[in-house]
């Protein structure tokens, strides 16, 4: 399967599925999580997905980091050590793999987010070597 050089979509039209939070995660309340995957990098260490819950408040663990954009709504988060933190449409955030947060749903919230998964540090260290080598050898801009 070849993937196009560019993919594209509207992030309000993407249709999303059923995707429960774990039971044991919720705190408060019954949010109502739907998602959905639009595109992944060849490699598949990167994925792009659309994300929506309802009100409520739970925990969640980062299995990868997570890059995300609020593009409806808003959540409050907050992570062992951190501060609460509330994101609005606009606001963006990182979340490192391996870290819990706390997050809660007033009403609704609506994200983007970009999933990247860590290697491993062998492969990791090739990847950069393999990259520094490529900036060499990379053709000029005409």
């Amino acid at each position: 399967m070849t993937l196009s050089a560019i993919e594209a979509v509207s992030l309000d039209h993407v249709l999303l599925d059923d995707d429960p939070i774990n039971r044991d995660w919720i705190i408060f309340g019954t949010p109502v999580a739907r998602s959905a995957q639009w595109s992944a990098s060849k490699d598949g260490t990167t994925t792009t997905h659309v994300w929506d819950c309802t009100k409520g408040r739970f925990r969640w663990y980062f299995h990868a980091d997570e890059i995300v954009h609020i593009i409806e709504g808003s959540v409050t988060v907050q992570g062992d050590g951190i501060a609460k933190r509330t994101l609005g449409v606009g606001d963006a955030a990182l979340f490192r793999a391996g870290s819990w947060s706390e997050w809660e749903v007033e009403e609704y919230v609506r994200k983007h987010a970009i999933l990247s998964s860590p290697l491993h540090p062998t492969v990791s260290f090739g990847v950069r070597a393999a990259r520094r080598i490529a900036r060499v050898f990379r053709p000029k801009a005409k």
